[in-house]
């Protein structure tokens, strides 16, 4: 039994570390969506027309037809999700 209580355990921990992942990942997203974007004195945000359309066509593409470039970038942000799931709690 103790070793189903330390799997739920370190279960939980890689949870925890992923959650904090994905939550860092969408905040660089979003400030770096912002920091491309017009802020208007209301607070409303004008995504400029070239990143609209360059983002649709990313988010409509499978990962098999990017180009390399784009690639790279899902390459990396995989690696980043691979060290902290393969990382033992300690």
């Amino acid at each position: 039994m103790g070793g189903r209580v330390e799997m739920a355990t370190e279960e939980r921990s890689v949870t925890e570390r992923l959650a904090e992942y994905a939550h860092e990942a969408w905040s660089r997203w979003m400030k770096y969506m912002f920091e491309k974007s017009l802020l208007y004195p209301d607070g409303a945000v004008l995504i400029p027309v070239e990143l609209v359309a360059r983002w649709r066509r990313q988010a409509n593409t499978e990962y098999n037809d990017l180009p390399e470039d784009e690639k790279n970038s899902d390459r990396e942000e995989a690696r980043k999700m691979i060290t902290i799931f393969c990382k033992k709690q300690g």
